[in-house]
């Protein structure tokens, strides 16, 4: 068993229509003039103005930052900095998906211990108090609510950088499955499967200990039974509520372990081929887990995550094969499909090579062994075509 030392948990409050609870949080952790950040697809479904009416019906005072783009950079936390110190908030609640809690995060490192993104980049680099948070997801995917790291893009690269704190973590996640109705089918799916690949790479990892496993499997039972209804589009609420406790779940288990070579080799696919974290992490992952079988301690763990996978005694399905008929159920673009050749191997490799969660695979990732993860991924579209 290697050593750890755990890391603080969020007060998680689950529940359909918790969201109406909200006002006792912000009392609780003693504030009266929250910055509301979000974004404009959240408006437009509606959560913002039954969050505000909430609120409001109260008696606090709101500012509200809509304008958060999808994967961060730090130019647009910097411009939720400037509206925050004008607005004189007290506390943040970051309502949506990964990015609207992670420009939150930002922002409150930027105003509370100044400087620029990068000057995080890492972990334990805010040297200052930062103000009380509360993350509410409306998908259920990046498990954000239960992490201390804001994950952000380079202005000019898009490279993702990871900037954590203890302090950034949230002092309450509050879960509502009923905000994750309005989902856009395809989000739903991407992010299920980008929280699905969380339990997995995170069960496997070398900083996996006795607590993220009790994350990770559990992560991985709840989303397992719940994410082929939310591809084929027949979820109902109990599968929102698996869907969101799970990834949830699996952020406990992230923010008590790691991830691997899944994400390594993900991260590059999103940089050069302007595709989705969810989609290209699904892409990789069954190639991933391959992979890592050559591990036998890894192959023991796939093995008995497996026994999750409906009705698997009479279809004895292996993890990987599994992942892949998820990822041609939900129709996602192939490796050649989103631009991708044997000539970008090379340079694909190089650059998962710079990732720091390939560092925590249960075997070791260089640049011949991502070279394989890629041309596996490329050989698998051929043989299928």
């Amino acid at each position: 068993m290697v050593e750890f030392v755990t890391r603080p948990s969020p007060r998680i409050a689950f529940g359909s229509g918790m969201l109406a609870k909200l006002p006792e949080f912000l009392r609780d952790i003693g504030s009266v003039h929250p910055l509301l950040v979000t974004d404009k697809g959240i408006r437009a479904a509606g959560h913002l103005d039954r969050t505000l009416s909430i609120l409001e019906e109260a008696g606090f005072e709101v500012s509200v930052f809509d304008n958060v783009q999808e994967n961060p950079t730090n130019a647009c936390i910097s411009s939720c900095k400037d509206f925050a110190a004008k607005a004189g908030i007290d506390s943040f609640i970051g309502l949506g998906g990964g990015s609207s809690m992670d420009t939150a995060k930002g922002c409150n490192f930027l105003l509370t211990n100044g400087g620029q993104m990068e000057d995080y980049h890492g972990y334990g680099k805010a040297d200052k108090a930062m103000l009380p948070f509360i993350a509410i997801p409306t998908t259920s995917g990046t498990g954000s609510e239960c992490q201390s790291y804001a994950l952000v893009s380079d202005d000019e690269t898009h490279v993702k950088m990871a900037c954590g704190d203890a302090k950034a973590l949230a002092n309450v996640a509050l879960l509502d499955p009923e905000l994750t109705v309005s989902q856009p089918s395809r989000i739903a799916i991407l992010t299920g499967l980008d929280a699905l690949a969380h339990s997995v790479e995170t069960a496997v990892c070398l900083s996996r200990n006795p607590i993220s496993k009790i994350h990770s499997m559990e992560a991985f039972r709840l989303m397992a039974r719940s994410i082929e209804t939310v591809i084929s589009g027949d979820a109902q609420l109990v599968d929102r509520s698996n869907m969101q406790m799970g990834a949830a779940l699996a952020g406990l288990a992230i923010e008590n372990s790691m991830l691997g070579a899944s994400h390594a080799s993900a991260n590059p696919l999103t940089a050069s081929y302007d595709v989705t974290h969810g989609h290209a992490v699904a892409l990789m992952l069954p190639h991933v887990i391959r992979f890592n079988k050559k591990d036998t301690a890894a192959k023991e763990i796939y093995q008995s995550y497996e026994r999750w996978i409906p009705n698997n005694e009479q279809r004895c399905v292996d993890m990987a094969d599994w992942f892949e008929s998820l990822i041609n159920a939900a129709g996602l673009s192939n490796l050649a499909a989103l631009g991708a050749s044997e000539s970008d191997v090379s340079k694909l490799a190089n650059a998962a090579t710079q990732q720091w969660t390939g560092r925590f695979n249960p075997l070791p990732v260089g640049q011949g062994e991502f070279e394989e993860l890629y041309r596996n991924a490329l050989e698998r579209v051929a043989e299928s075509a």
